[in-house]
């Protein structure tokens, strides 16, 4: 997984605790943990065409949320910046080489094909079941000061 989900995530979280009502820039999202800004504009568009940031244009234009947190799972947002491919994609090298048996020996799936699978499946769902809602809480947890410097950071820059 690319280090542009991590990105998204904490974006995401920042937007929330800076509020629907500003959009802000990718420049100043991207000022905020020192990122590259090109790559995350790139991230933040990709969120935008899944919807779960909008796009305002002009001046005082930027990113903010499309949805609130609870409506947004981690999964949407690795599918997001990774695509929803599959992780793991076997190409039977199995039937490849000198070990390979004849044509026509390979009916049952790869054993390593299908705990690779299996795998995916589980991370998918675990995934799924975490809102970016569930991860903010347990962010506030570990440090409850963050959304206000978080907020009055972006208010003076």
């Amino acid at each position: 997984m690319s280090e542009g989900v991590e990105w998204a995530l904490h974006s995401c979280l920042n937007l929330a605790w800076i509020g629907p009502e500003r959009a802000v820039a990718s420049a100043r999202l991207a000022a905020y943990h020192e990122l590259p800004a090109a790559y995350l504009t790139k991230q933040l568009q990709a969120l935008a065409r899944a919807g779960i940031v909008t796009s305002v244009s002009g001046p005082k234009g930027g990113f903010r949320l499309a949805r609130a947190l609870d409506r947004i799972t981690l999964m949407d947002v690795v599918a997001a910046v990774e695509g929803p491919d599959e992780a793991f994609r076997c190409a039977e090298i199995r039937q490849q080489g000198p070990g390979a048996g004849p044509a026509g020996s390979y009916a049952a799936e790869c054993a390593i094909a299908g705990a690779m699978g299996r795998a995916e499946l589980a991370w998918r769902r675990e995934l799924t079941a975490q809102t970016l809602d569930d991860v903010r809480e347990r962010a506030e947890l570990q440090a409850p000061a963050a959304p206000d410097r978080i907020r009055h950071w972006f208010a003076n820059v």
